[in-house]
């Protein structure tokens, strides 16, 4: 019986060890999160984007628009960003033809960015002024929309802004979009 205690103490006192070197491991991985999360913090929109395989066409068509200084440039921005799907379920032949105008993919872009900060909890039903000149309508209810498009990702934080990822290309009136 006595010896069924001890063997019962120290398995328990194992056990207490092994849980508390969990609990470190646990606490160490939550810093390398948190110093992951101050890194990105640190990369400018561009940056973050160019790290982002979701964004390669976005990149693509803002170093075509000469776009990328200003967005790595000290802002704040607020970029409603389209994924490559998003892109990709364009006329992929106006696609080209856009990314060879540049005038027409600056208005387009620039329509997918607002000057300063907003990020999620700062967002309300309202019309917002984009840099290309035009308004977009934010709509907040269970979900938030711009122009109709759902936001996928909010509040991807980045050094001179934020980027919330959308679901689709927002198109400014001034462009003449795809036909199929």
């Amino acid at each position: 019986m006595k010896r069924n205690i001890i063997v019962l103490l120290v398995a328990m006192a194992l056990l207490v060890g092994i849980l508390s070197g969990c609990t470190e491991t646990t606490e160490e991985e939550e810093e390398e999160e948190e110093e992951e999360e101050q890194e990105e913090e640190t990369k400018n929109i561009v940056e973050t984007a160019s790290a982002n395989d979701d964004f390669e066409t976005l990149v693509t068509a803002l170093t075509a628009a000469n776009l990328v200084e200003t967005l790595q440039g000290e802002g704040p921005f607020t970029v409603f960003a389209p994924t490559d799907d998003a892109f990709a379920a364009l006329n992929q032949t106006w696609l080209t033809n856009l990314l060879s105008d540049t005038t027409n993919l600056t208005k387009v872009l620039t329509y997918h960015v607002v000057s300063g900060k907003v990020m999620s909890t700062d967002l309300s039903n309202t019309t917002v002024m984009t840099l290309e000149g035009t308004n977009i309508t934010v709509v907040v209810d269970t979900t938030v929309t711009i122009n109709g498009v759902n936001v996928t990702t909010a509040d991807v934080e980045c050094s001179n802004g934020v980027i919330h990822i959308i679901g689709e290309v927002l198109l400014p009136d001034s462009v003449t979009g795809p036909t199929e």
